[in-house]
C-alpha cells in the first residue's frame, strides 16, 4: 500500500467498525487529545485495559499527531512503557504530539492519563510519512474535532 486510506473501519476510531474503541480526537496545543472511558469487552486482567489495546491507544494518538500535523504517517515504531495498569470504567486522556522530523520520518510522543493526572502509560515511536493530507481528504485530520 503506497498511500493509507481511511475507510471508517479503523479499529481505534473508526465510526463504522462495531467493535471498536471510537476514539474522537482533538487538536490541543501542538498535538492532539482524546477523552474515553473503555468498557469491559477491552479488559485483560480484571479491571483493567489489556496490554495491547493499552498500545493502540498510543500509536492512535500518535497518528493522529502526524494527521494534525498534515502527514498520512504509518507506524514504523514504538516504545512503550507501562507505569499503571489502564483502568476500565474510569475516564482517561490519550495526547500526543510531533517531537522531530527529518525528511520522511516523524519522531513522535503520546500518553494516557487517569482523570488526576497521573501517567498510565507512555511512549514514543517514529512514523513514515506517506504522502501529506490534502484539505479536502477525508482522512483522520478531517475528522478531528475542534
Amino acid at each position: 500500500m503506497s498511500i493509507p486510506i481511511d475507510d471508517g473501519n479503523c479499529f481505534a476510531c473508526g465510526p463504522e467498525n462495531p467493535i471498536g474503541l471510537h476514539l474522537r480526537f482533538e487538536r490541543d496545543g501542538e498535538g492532539v487529545r482524546a477523552n474515553t472511558v473503555l468498557t469491559p469487552q477491552f479488559q485483560g486482567w480484571q479491571s483493567i485495559v489489556h496490554g495491547g489495546i493499552a498500545m493502540s491507544l498510543l500509536d492512535e494518538a500518535m497518528a493522529y499527531a502526524a494527521g494534525a500535523a498534515g502527514h498520512r504517517g504509518m507506524t514504523a515504531s514504538v516504545n512503550v512503557r507501562f507505569r499503571k495498569p489502564v483502568p476500565i470504567g474510569k475516564p482517561i486522556t490519550i495526547t500526543g504530539r510531533i517531537t522531530w522530523q527529518r525528511r520522511n520520518v516523524l519522531g513522535i510522543e503520546a500518553t494516557v492519563q487517569d482523570e488526576s493526572g497521573t501517567t498510565l502509560l507512555d511512549g514514543e515511536g517514529k512514523f513514515v510519512s506517506k504522502g501529506a493530507v490534502d484539505a479536502v481528504d477525508d482522512y483522520r485530520v478531517g475528522r478531528l474535532d475542534g
